[in-house]
């Protein structure tokens, strides 16, 4: 039986995937520089999304096996991975 947790972090990445996909389709469609690049810049919105949405789920599913001590330390993680790829 697959974990709950398991599977609703695979389907997060799964759509992720999915949307990855459908954009490059849709820069072969358009056949234009400028609007392939639109189409790529609104993808730097999905990642970050797809990453925390994930690793929520990803923790839910830890949350009643850890301790607040190492949740924290967790957090903090993301949060600097956050910084890193938000940050211009």
């Amino acid at each position: 039986m697959i974990d709950r947790f398991v599977l609703a972090m695979a389907t997060l990445r799964l759509l992720s995937g999915g949307i990855e996909m459908l954009a490059a389709l849709v820069m072969l469609r358009l056949n234009q520089v400028d609007k392939a690049l639109a189409v790529n810049s609104s993808l730097a919105l999905v990642g970050p999304c797809v990453l925390i949405a994930t690793t929520s789920v990803g923790l839910a599913g830890l949350a009643d096996r850890l301790s607040p001590a190492k949740l924290a330390w967790i957090a903090t993680g993301v949060a600097c991975l956050l910084i890193g790829i938000l940050k211009k």
